[in-house]
């Protein structure tokens, strides 16, 4: 579906996100109006679902973020959809993920301090339904954080 055309403008996409379409068009080689039709063609083909803001939550004073591993009580026909719904309302979780496996769903949890983790963990976490195992991993360093394919 996408030609080195395309790979070209998503690899310049991905390292400057906020460039304008002019610059864009420049960088890759085509003319805007190539790269009107090109962008257009692959958001509709889902390949570009979306352009993205990323927040530096250490900037903005969170300095804990934890992993957390969850199995649940698979005999509860609900347990996951109850589980989710209460993480969903937990304003700290960042990403909620399920897994196949030994691991039914992981949480990303911030927070701006060690106080404040504890507070969130013994008021929303360990009030999150039908949790027959749990084990959290704190973050202490990111080595390597890329959210794109090598184009």
């Amino acid at each position: 579906m996408s030609d080195a055309t395309d790979r070209r403008i998503l690899r310049q996409l991905l390292a400057d996100p906020d460039v304008s379409n002019a610059d864009l068009a420049e960088r890759a080689g085509v003319t805007s109006a190539s790269l009107w039709r090109r962008l257009d063609r692959m958001r509709e083909a889902g390949v570009i679902q979306a352009i993205e803001t990323r927040i530096d939550w250490r900037k903005l004073g969170y300095e804990v973020e934890v992993s957390l591993r969850f199995t649940l009580d698979k005999t509860e026909p609900r347990a996951f959809d109850d589980f989710i719904a209460a993480a969903r309302l937990v304003p700290e979780v960042t990403e909620i993920q399920t897994f196949l496996g030994s691991v039914d769903l992981r949480l990303s949890v911030i927070a701006r301090d060690m106080a404040h983790w504890q507070q969130i963990y013994r008021e929303s976490i360990l009030t999150l339904p039908h949790v027959a195992d749990s084990d959290a991993l704190m973050l202490v360093s990111n080595i390597k954080n890329v959210q794109a394919l090598p184009l």
